[in-house]
């Protein structure tokens, strides 16, 4: 079982995306504003983002360890809340240069380590595509 993260910037296309691929694994999903509204945490400041991102990791181990795939999609601005999330694979969502929030805008640091690179809002042709490629790479390993 894997755990995939979709990222990038509020607008960009993450959870269509997301919603895509989820049932071409069977996979549990997890949406960034879900958990934080679970949570009652609507704290977008940096250390904010960094417990919304152990929050999002703790939840997908949980999912991971119950046997299931887990499909991610938060905007993890920042490398550290990047590093905090267990992904085995992460998809950047490139598709838009500015999200309509300024304070995410300055804070987002373009992912350097990425497995995906998506940059056109199709989340019908990206999804089958990205999860053929996984599906592959589960088969050879």
């Amino acid at each position: 079982m894997k755990i995939i993260l979709v990222m990038g910037l509020p607008g960009a296309g993450k959870t269509t995306l997301a919603n895509e691929m989820a049932p071409m694994l069977n996979a549990k999903r997890l949406n960034a504003d879900e958990v934080r509204k679970a949570a009652n945490d609507w704290d977008f400041s940096e250390e904010g983002r960094v417990r919304q991102a152990k929050r999002m990791a703790e939840a997908a181990l949980k999912l991971k360890n119950e046997g299931h795939y887990v499909i991610a999609d938060f905007i993890a601005p920042t490398p550290e809340a990047r590093n905090l999330f267990p992904a085995d694979y992460r998809v950047w969502v490139d598709t838009i240069k500015e999200g309509r929030f300024e304070d995410t805008n300055q804070m987002f640091v373009n992912p350097k380590k990425f497995d995906f690179h998506v940059t056109t809002q199709d989340a019908k042709k990206w999804a089958p595509k990205i999860i053929q490629e996984i599906k592959n790479e589960l088969s050879m390993g």
